[in-house]
């Protein structure tokens, strides 16, 4: 089996929601099994409580020992000043010991994003990420124009051919569209595809090395 971990921070519940759909997608490719989890929280209860966040404590926290077991990781983050959630980046951050023993060269690797507007960083912030992941070694896949709903002009839609996204507004206020979720979805399935397809030519290989 293929194996896809979707791993995302969410503040309010965008990314939450673009990250089950992404799941989703991922599902829907043959030979493939998906975990959904969350990097840890770093904000204590008492300002999350009254900051509005959304309280998650169902689902799993991982860890950053979980992530060699997966053919391909799909992370979801919020966009902070076109960067990655601080909570994503200390996370990575503890990842030095994967860098150094090569755990993850060869994986594919994808990122989603929110952001309040159009024009609030969400691009940067996929770009910016795409750094360590290159870094770990791992293969980046966008999100590629074969999903025409990125182009969309009579509706506003996050994602990019960088990776799917949306917005949420300056309050928050706004949910993801049905565009941004069929783009995360085909995201899910884009990256499953290819982390299937790999992994199946790694199996190949060695069958034909062993015979």
């Amino acid at each position: 089996m293929t194996r896809v971990l979707v791993l995302y921070y969410s503040s309010y519940g965008h990314i939450d929601a673009l990250a089950h759909a992404e799941a989703e997608g991922a599902r829907e490719v043959e030979g493939v099994t998906v975990d959904l989890k969350r990097v840890p929280e770093t904000v204590p209860l008492s300002v999350r409580e009254k900051a509005g966040y959304r309280l998650d404590f169902d689902t799993p926290v991982a860890e950053v020992s979980d992530l060699p077991a997966y053919d391909a990781i799909i992370f979801g983050t919020p966009t902070r000043f076109g960067n990655m959630a601080a909570q994503m980046k200390q996370f990575l951050d503890q990842a030095g010991g994967l860098w150094a023993s090569n755990a993850l060269v060869g994986k594919v690797g994808a990122v989603f994003t929110s952001t309040g507007s159009q024009h609030g960083g969400h691009e940067a912030a996929v770009l910016t990420f795409h750094v360590p992941l290159l870094h770990f070694g791992m293969l980046v896949a966008g999100m590629p124009y074969t999903f025409p709903g990125q182009m969309r002009t009579d509706e506003i839609v996050g994602g990019s051919p960088y990776g799917a996204g949306t917005i949420a507004g300056g309050d928050g206020s706004l949910k993801p569209t049905a565009t941004d979720l069929e783009g995360a979805r085909f995201q899910g399935r884009h990256v499953a595809e290819m982390a299937a397809r790999i992994a199946g030519n790694r199996s190949g290989r060695r069958t034909a090395e062993a015979a």
